[in-house]
């Protein structure tokens, strides 16, 4: 058992949330290139997307995770040849609204299982985005994709008040 934390914090690999994608009540993604600048769009769509969704006190914590599950996407997802590609979309978001749950999802073309970057600089700039999304999220995971689509989804669940 190492003492720098990062045992609490192995991915869990596993599916999508126990969520019945039947039951979404509301869903939306989009696609963004292969840039550094999708990280702003990235936000800029999850901001109008959660402004019609109600989700409350959850606002801030689900834009910070879209952030760093589209960054990580970007900077550890994607092979390096095609980093600076214009052409197809290789990194996808997706958000999933239930009654009293929302899931962010992350789709990208790399099989790497996401690890943390073990870090005692607490200043560093890179390296802490799982620990973000794990302090922010109530759950996270990843999966690798079936059949024909290549890569894995990153996901993380958030629990929202109920409107009642």
């Amino acid at each position: 058992m190492g003492t720098n934390g990062s045992t609490m914090l192995k991915p869990l690999r596993q599916g999508l949330p126990p969520l019945d994608p039947a039951a979404v009540s509301d869903a939306a993604s989009c696609a963004l290139p292969a840039r550094y600048e999708a990280v702003r769009e990235a936000r800029h769509f999850a901001r109008g997307t959660l402004d019609q969704w109600s989700v409350g006190d959850r606002f801030d914590d689900i834009c910070l995770v879209v952030s760093e599950l589209v960054t990580n996407a970007l900077r550890h997802g994607l092979p390096s040849d095609m980093a600076c590609s214009e052409h197809t979309p290789s990194v996808r978001l997706h958000l999933m609204r239930w009654t009293e749950r929302l899931v962010c999802a992350v789709r990208d073309p790399s099989h790497e299982t996401p690890v943390p970057r073990d870090s005692d600089d607490f200043s560093a700039e890179s390296g802490r985005g799982l620990f973000l999304v794990d302090s922010f999220a109530d759950s996270w995971g990843w999966h690798p994709l079936a059949g024909t689509l290549h890569g894995k989804v990153v996901w993380a669940l958030f629990r929202l008040q109920s409107a009642g």
